[in-house]
């Protein structure tokens, strides 16, 4: 048998490579070691139309240099009535290449949600409005705010107290914290959550619902985004106040996100591709 030709040589060097790195993913899962947690965050995306398409092409190009497999969708997934064409039109086409990746959507409802899209499989809810999982050290809670009762917040409390991850990240559609001027903070919702993530660490919450950007300055130990601005966009329509840290109406937007074991470092772009805020989030000692 002869050797290779050169091609053929940088084949089996790019699956040594790969063989390497498989090897040690395995040996540090088998040593303890965490693996960073990537994902991305989208928020009233569910339009259709040119906007959308574009910061879904955006997301799969962020993709090759930031590799996630997992998207948090925010809630008004979808802006009219649930059906095949409408799934496909305005969740399947804009982000096939993602989907075609492996990429997980876990959505939770907006106001504008159809009830029974917690059936529908790419968004894995598994028929549930609310629920919690985990991806490496960070345990995600997906919150339904549109109909927040006794028995979702007796829930919540419980998988809270539970939780033994060092992160404890939640999501929902509406904010208890923002600026936006058609429908900024709901205190209401705020008096009932704020609490309990308080008491049991919750460190990063995101929420959509007002369709631009905002990064909050921490309120009680805690740091807030408003990330609606994935598909829909009221240009102009937030305003700074003393609580802003970065507020962006200009165009529609996406988040990228990595924890660690000590940090979460965060990146919001633009439609063109733009950052529009960057920084990190250091974990407290007591969480």
């Amino acid at each position: 048998m002869g050797y290779p030709e050169a091609e053929d040589g940088e084949a089996v060097r790019q699956l040594l490579t790969a063989f390497v790195l498989a090897i040690s993913v395995v040996l540090a899962r088998a040593q303890g070691v965490d693996e960073d947690v990537r994902f991305a965050v989208i928020g009233d995306n569910g339009t259709g139309d040119d906007a959308q398409y574009a910061v879904g092409r955006q997301m799969a190009s962020a993709r090759a240099t930031f590799p996630y497999n997992l998207v948090l969708m925010l809630g008004d997934n979808l802006y009219r009535r649930a059906s095949p064409e409408v799934y496909a039109s305005a969740f399947e086409r804009p982000y096939q290449a993602l989907l075609d990746a492996g990429v997980m959507f876990v959505a939770v409802l907006g106001n504008h949600d159809s009830p029974e899209s917690v059936r529908y499989p790419r968004w894995n809810m598994n028929g549930r409005r609310y629920f919690t999982f985990t991806r490496g050290h960070v345990r995600f809670f997906a919150i339904d705010t549109n109909l927040l009762d006794a028995e979702q917040l007796d829930w919540l409390g419980r998988a809270l107290g539970e939780a033994r991850e060092p992160w404890k990240i939640a999501y929902f559609h509406h904010p208890i914290y923002s600026n936006g001027k058609r429908h900024g903070s709901n205190v209401e919702l705020r008096v009932r959550l704020e609490p309990l993530f308080v008491q049991h660490g919750v460190q990063v919450v995101f929420s959509g619902h007002d369709h631009f950007y905002e990064r909050l300055k921490p309120q009680k130990g805690i740091t807030y985004f408003v990330a609606g601005a994935g598909g829909q966009l009221r240009r102009g329509g937030v305003e700074r106040s003393e609580t802003s840290a970065v507020v962006f109406a200009d165009d529609q937007s996406f988040m990228l996100v990595e924890v660690t074991r000590q940090s979460l470092r965060f990146r919001a772009i633009a439609r063109s591709g733009t950052v529009i805020d960057s920084g990190a989030v250091e974990r407290q000692p007591s969480s």
